[in-house]
């Protein structure tokens, strides 16, 4: 694998000369948090951080979308595709964790059938990963098949060595990326340290549950009445899906006054009452239970067998930010160790 190094005070210079031929997100300051943004220079950028508060899968699937316009005249209806943003894009510093996060989604979306709006900005977009050289207690990725610094769907991918970034390529659309730029191959020793800090994050993270083989134990636990216990103290906000790089339920609406109107695709959560609730109004889903069920199993069971990956990158942002302190890692030991004992 190619590899170059670039000095950390050059970084900014680097994004600043990116932005003028790409649209370019990469985590900022805001309000005492870390968001991705688009950033017009490059010293707006902080690569020192441990995540954002929210995953940046809005850049590829927005929070709120309008899919088309429609005006209503004699002839018929007339439909108005919205122009989408013709640059390309770079998501710059962007953890493994999210990554994977968008891996998951293009499971989802890329697949057939196709999603046009998702597909046209991902078939544009180069991803720069950036490994943790610390981790915070919330994140769990070791423990559901990631790592600290697993470069998988970047185009390039950064570890810290000190004073510099080892830079990997790992594909040609990384290769492209650094083609104007003058950076000297990365010697054996720099290469040797970057190895070294992946283990070292490596191996303070050591899994904190055994989710191998958790399909069948989840499956034979469908019926069971601890789904109500543990989510017992779960008040249904939908923080937890919000957050999440691999969640991406929606809800498609249209908003129309007079002859003209819109449709819009606006996230939702499986977590909210009214997901399942059917015209009739019976809703399978009628209690917290079943929708915490529902959340545990799709993520650790359906996902799994359906795209070939789990439906949790271990971001740690549910753990966090849940204002009841639900932690997932205890949701699973009580599932999983209980219902093995069975």
């Amino acid at each position: 694998m190619k590899a170059k190094t670039i000095r950390k005070k050059d970084i900014s210079g680097f994004l600043d000369r990116l932005i003028q031929a790409y649209r370019v997100y990469a985590p900022v300051m805001q309000n005492g948090y870390f968001l991705f943004k688009t950033i017009k220079s490059g010293s707006e950028a902080s690569l020192n951080y441990h995540n954002t508060k929210m995953s940046p899968k809005d850049i590829l699937f927005p929070q709120s979308e309008v899919l088309f316009r429609y005006q209503l005249d004699k002839p018929g209806v007339e439909i108005d595709m919205p122009a989408q943003d013709e640059r390309n894009l770079v998501i710059f510093g962007i953890r493994p964790c999210d990554v994977r996060g968008i891996q998951a989604l293009d499971n989802v979306f890329s697949k057939n059938p196709k999603d046009p709006y998702f597909e046209e900005r991902r078939s544009k977009t180069v991803i720069v990963g950036l490994g943790c050289k610390e981790t915070h207690n919330g994140c769990f990725c070791t423990t559901v098949g990631g790592g600290p610094c697993a470069d998988d769907g970047s185009d390039l991918f950064l570890i810290d060595i000190g004073d510099e970034y080892l830079i990997r390529i790992i594909s040609d659309k990384g290769e492209v990326l650094l083609k104007e730029e003058d950076l000297p191959d990365a010697e054996t020793q720099k290469i040797t340290a970057a190895a070294e800090v992946a283990e070292k994050a490596q191996e303070a993270l050591r899994p904190c549950v055994e989710v191998q083989g958790s399909e069948d134990i989840l499956t034979q636990r469908f019926n069971d009445p601890v789904w109500d216990v543990i989510s017992e103290k779960c008040i249904g906000c939908g923080v937890c899906t919000y957050l999440c790089p691999t969640c991406h339920c929606f809800d498609i609406c249209d908003e129309a006054v007079n002859k003209e109107g819109k449709g819009i695709r606006i996230w939702d959560s499986c977590q909210y009452p009214l997901f399942t609730r059917l015209a009739s109004g019976l809703n399978p889903r009628d209690t917290v239970g079943k929708r915490m069920r529902q959340r545990i199993m799709h993520k650790f069971v359906y996902f799994p067998d359906e795209q070939g990956m789990l439906g949790c990158t271990g971001c740690g942002r549910c753990v966090i930010e849940c204002p009841v302190n639900l932690d997932i890692r205890e949701v699973l030991n009580i599932l999983l160790r209980t219902g093995a004992a069975r």
